[in-house]
């Protein structure tokens, strides 16, 4: 599969169906369920509480992606344009160079089994690491399923915490969840244990829950662009200058957590909107993405640095608790046609694809950043939307909102009023 589309923001809303269909090998159910309403309330109320109705959000396609000397086509879910249009021009720019380069430590999750009111807190811990072997036995026999598949439980960990409510002991079970995200899982384990924890520890077991901080399980992407593919012949600066003010985006980053802040959600909306479209839970990799930039005060999640050649190195590393097994994604027809698009095997290549997706976003919306600014790009993709909202009709969307960015009038009266114009 080729993921270089050069054009395609230009099809129609058909061709660029048919262009992905084509190159995916999409099923026929696939196209059937991205061309139509994926998921009707019916099945909507079996998902969710208190189902009214249900809300769409657009499905694109970023291109130019080749992650581990592989093409792919990135789905996204997000209802802001410019999310799509950076991510693909971040996946060309490294494209140039080879692509993206990944490597993830392996789907482990962490569950935590609180423990309260215990008089010998650090024997406790003691006794809790001496049952190590039992504990990990019994744990698997609550996914034997699991277990046959190659996971389960690995290890156990005990802490001993000082707290506002005096000394506390968690037990952390280390749970390989293979192809899982692996909430229910090691969620059913910590709550089996509950009983053996308290015996040991002569405390109250109250939490018994996972860790969104899953440190266990960190995907990283990599990849090297030249100056020359960072410049463009509108700018003055020339591709040093914008590779070197990146660099100094990322220091800038690295010193100031309001900046931080704004750095990895960058990152995160590429990621984010890649989790949407899959229907996985998007809330639990940013809780635990933000805080792993935390774990030693708040941070960002990637990092720019020129390396010996003279060439842009970018780099990204956060942890992703993502399945392709499991979870609500087989429950929404366009969250599998998406699987179908992006076509990875285990959670382990899914969650580098992600980190790929991730450091693209964060790649070009820094060069954006550094040289016209973030408006100029946002707002020419934005005059589409005010286009709409005045009232064009499809055929002076791309006129109107054209002249809204020559006239850096982008505001609804101004578009009404090239409506009338243009409709003479």
């Amino acid at each position: 599969m080729d993921s270089r589309i050069p054009g395609f923001y230009k099809q129609d809303v058909d061709e660029r169906r048919h262009s992905v269909a084509e190159r995916a090998n999409l099923a026929a159910d696939a196209v059937a369920a991205i061309e139509g309403r994926g998921l009707d309330p019916v099945r909507a109320d079996t998902i969710s509480e208190n189902v009214v109705g249900t809300l769409e959000y657009p499905l694109s396609i970023a291109t130019n992606f080749r992650i581990d000397g592989e093409d792919r086509l990135i789905p996204m879910a997000v209802e802001e344009t410019s999310v799509v249009a950076a991510a693909s021009y971040g996946a060309r720019m490294a494209r140039e160079h080879g692509g993206f380069s990944t490597q993830v430590t392996g789907p482990h999750m962490i569950a935590q089994i609180q423990a309260v009111g215990v008089d010998d807190p650090f024997a406790a811990k003691q006794r809790v690491l001496d049952a190590e072997d039992r504990l990990v036995d019994l744990a698997n026999e609550e996914d034997p399923v699991l277990v046959d598949h190659g996971g389960g439980c690995e290890a156990v960990q005990a802490r001993v915490l000082d707290t506002d409510r005096g000394p506390m002991v968690v037990t952390h079970l280390v749970v390989n969840v293979q192809d899982a995200m692996g909430g229910n899982a090691v969620n059913s384990m910590a709550e089996a244990l509950a009983p053996e924890i308290e015996a040991l520890t002569g405390g109250t077991v109250q939490l018994r829950i996972l860790s969104n901080l899953a440190d266990r399980r960190i995907a990283r992407a990599r990849c090297t662009v030249p100056p020359e593919v960072l410049a463009d012949d509108d700018w003055e600066l020339d591709g040093t200058e914008v590779r070197d003010r990146i660099v100094d985006a990322g220091a800038f980053a690295g010193s100031d957590p309001y900046r931080a802040a704004t750095h990895n959600k960058g990152i995160m909306n590429g990621i984010d909107a890649v989790t949407t479209a899959t229907f996985n839970d998007w809330r639990a990799i940013e809780a635990g993405a933000h805080a792993y930039a935390a774990l030693d005060g708040y941070a960002p999640l990637s990092t720019y640095e020129v390396n010996a050649e003279g060439d842009l190195s970018c780099s990204v590393e956060l942890p992703i608790q993502i399945g392709t097994v499991g979870g609500a994604t087989q429950l929404q027809p366009v969250a599998g046609a998406a699987m179908e698009i992006l076509d990875v095997d285990s959670a382990d290549e899914f969650a580098g694809v992600l980190a790929a997706v991730g450091l693209a976003q964060n790649l070009a919306g820094l060069r954006a950043l550094v040289s016209e600014g973030i408006q100029h790009g946002h707002m020419s993709l934005h005059a589409k939307n005010i286009a709409i909202q005045a009232g064009a009709p499809s055929d002076l969307v791309d006129e109107v909102a054209e002249r809204l960015v020559e006239e850096d009038a982008i505001r609804e009266d101004r578009a009404a009023e090239l409506v009338d114009e243009l409709s003479e």
